[in-house]
């Protein structure tokens, strides 16, 4: 679905579908006080995962509750729920407030190629800090449609992963190209399981604006989807959105394999209360 967000044409689509196809289970949903709801996805092995949203589908919050009860908090923030009350509400870009980013620490310690880097510690990477300070925890739209905001985290650019003009199919000589990526995510969350990843979809500058923000969403599920079914890394801690041709690597109007690409970007430090104070 295409929505206009303060003036910007924006790609909106159901995350959770990507939960529960794998199991071919269909949520439950309970409606809560305050115009939320509640949707709870319940696995084979009796994992749940929980997601509360206000009137408007943001998340307030989404956990993983493992058997025998130990829940793991992925996303929390509880000023939507006051947000939700308000017939009024308009959404504006967090990252007006922010002066223009300055990048203090060396380009490749803030991306990755990984084309160019295969031999990177992917891990340590994805273990650095932000890049400048967390002012308090973010909504996980706000992450998702402030390019000011995901900016704070580095990233890793999946060049090694290539679509075809139109495309949002991974060959299959490819997947095992994320292998090291993959690894170093899970080892991430082996050290803590309730980290967070966003996935980016990008396109080139072929095609309609609108067009190519689904196409740009497509990609980016088409990775989580491999990462999850081929690597075992938990759906629900990857979220995906996808860009269209807004941020190009190299700028062209014409069709350009650098600019069909995937990031993928560590942003538990933006998403979660424990990072306020980062």
């Amino acid at each position: 679905m295409i929505i206009s967000i303060d003036n910007q044409e924006v790609v909106r689509h159901d995350d959770s579908r990507r939960f529960y196809d794998r199991d071919g289970r269909q949520p439950e949903y309970d409606r809560l006080p305050d115009d939320r709801y509640r949707e709870v996805i319940e696995r084979p092995d009796g994992t749940r995962v929980v997601t509360i949203r206000n009137r408007y589908g943001e998340i307030v919050q989404r956990t993983r509750i493992v058997r025998g009860g130990e829940e793991y908090v992925l996303y929390e923030a509880p000023e939507l729920v006051d947000r939700g009350r308000d017939s009024n509400y308009v959404w504006r870009d967090p990252g007006d407030d922010l002066p223009p980013m300055r990048l203090t620490v060396p380009l490749d310690r803030y991306i990755i190629d990984t084309t160019s880097q295969p031999d990177r510690d992917y891990y340590a990477f994805l273990e650095q800090p932000p890049v400048e300070p967390v002012e308090r925890v973010y909504s996980l739209d706000e992450v998702r449609y402030s390019a000011r905001i995901r900016d704070k985290v580095p990233r890793i650019d999946l060049d090694t992963v290539t679509f075809a003009t139109g495309s949002a199919e991974i060959p299959m000589n490819q997947a095992s190209s994320l292998r090291k990526v993959a690894d170093a995510i899970n080892q991430v969350l082996k050290k803590d399981p309730s980290e967070t990843f966003l996935i980016e979809g990008h396109t080139d500058a072929v095609g309609s604006d609108q067009d190519n923000l689904v196409l740009s969403d497509q990609r980016a599920e088409s990775v989580a989807r491999v990462l999850s079914d081929a690597f075992n890394i938990p759906p629900e801690n990857l979220t995906t959105q996808g860009y269209g041709e807004q941020y190009l690597k190299v700028r062209t109007d014409g069709p350009n394999q650098e600019n069909r690409r995937v990031t993928i970007r560590r942003i538990t430090s933006l998403v979660k209360p424990v990072a306020s104070n980062q």
